[in-house]
């Protein structure tokens, strides 16, 4: 069972509901099926290092009360609040609609991001096994692969990934903004703990895949304190990069953030929405290219200064860039397919 905010007005319904009789009803886990015709979805913003990404789930159990990706739900004709984290949808074709897209002519081979959205190791994947099927898809056919999460089901697919390592690029990121455990459950509720995520960096280090840690988002007025000692765990954990982002409130995000942090950490909720206005010029949240993620003025620029002076003291790279062979090549049946036409 699980008790979150409300769901803020949908601009997309006709309707909304309102609960008077003892506010939001407890909500069970409900799960639907997506069956699209595509997988790939094609990313045009300056401010996101990829082009690619594929999604086999939308909405989210872990719950995260920032989660930009809340408002998606909208157009599905759910809420941004508990729906979003209870009423999930399932792509149970994605693996074959990955080889599809593959076997498209224009095709070049550009890495893959599981997932640009929501979190492709979230719960449901351990029983679905659809973000390793898409794993064990571009492994056949050489693509090189990034990968972001927060979830240890990561773990299960060690072998699958070395797999995928030794013919293709892969680069995993692993999602840890919050140091202390309290304040992270209270924002990400259904997230395993911190220190837990740094056993998912040690693991795959140890299995030789490449590994970073995402301080992300860093919360103004929160988790700036957070940055010291998350970087020096994962940096002994075995990460080799670090990146970060500043929070942003796009759409119904600002409401469900906002009610979580006043219900959930009251003595610091005016402060932290404060801060967020001084490192937005003013605004909860701007959303022009460039400064999105980033903040502007005094307070971002300390951020981002503090954040590459302790990763340069720890030994992590920020933000690097990978470099992707160009190693795609179709699987010999389906160059034989193919060749029928």
């Amino acid at each position: 069972m699980i008790r979150q905010v409300e769901n803020p007005p949908n601009p997309w319904a006709n309707t909304s509901v309102d609960y008077d009789l003892g506010g939001v009803p407890e909500a069970r886990v409900e799960v639907f099926e997506d069956h699209s015709r595509s997988i790939l979805s094609k990313n045009n913003s300056p401010d996101i290092p990829f082009t690619y990404s594929a999604n086999p789930y939308r909405g989210c159990l872990h719950a995260c009360a920032y989660c930009y990706a809340r408002p998606t739900h909208e157009y599905l004709g759910f809420g941004a609040g508990t729906d979003f984290d209870t009423k999930l949808i399932v792509k149970p074709d994605a693996p074959m609609l990955l080889r599809s897209a593959f076997e498209k002519r224009g095709w070049q081979g550009d890495i893959v991001v599981l997932s640009g959205v929501t979190d492709c190791y979230q719960p449901l994947e351990a029983s679905y096994r659809l973000t390793r099927g898409m794993i064990d898809v571009c492994t056949a056919y050489r693509n090189p692969v990034g990968i972001i999460t927060k979830s240890p089901v990561i773990e299960r697919d060690i072998d699958a990934l070395i797999r995928l390592k030794e013919v293709a690029s892969l680069h995993v990121t692993i999602s840890i903004p919050i140091f202390d455990e309290q304040v992270a459950r209270a924002i990400e509720p259904r997230v395993t703990t911190p220190m837990r995520r740094m056993r998912i960096i040690e693991r795959l280090s140890a299995a030789g895949i490449r590994v970073g840690i995402n301080v992300a988002p860093i919360i103004p007025g929160l988790n700036e304190s957070d940055i010291a000692p998350l970087l020096s765990h994962a940096k002994e954990a075995g990460a080799q990069w670090a990146g970060t982002t500043m929070l942003r409130l796009p759409g119904s995000v600002r409401q469900v953030f906002e009610t979580r942090i006043r219900e959930a950490l009251p003595l610091r909720a005016d402060r932290i929405i404060n801060r967020l206005r001084e490192a937005h010029a003013g605004k909860v949240y701007r959303a022009e290219f460039g400064v999105r993620g980033r903040g502007t003025g005094q307070y971002a620029d300390m951020v981002a200064a503090l954040f590459k002076r302790t990763a340069a003291r720890v030994g992590l790279e920020v933000n690097g860039a990978f470099s992707i062979a160009p190693t795609f090549s179709l699987p010999e049946k389906a160059k034989r397919q193919l060749s029928l036409f």
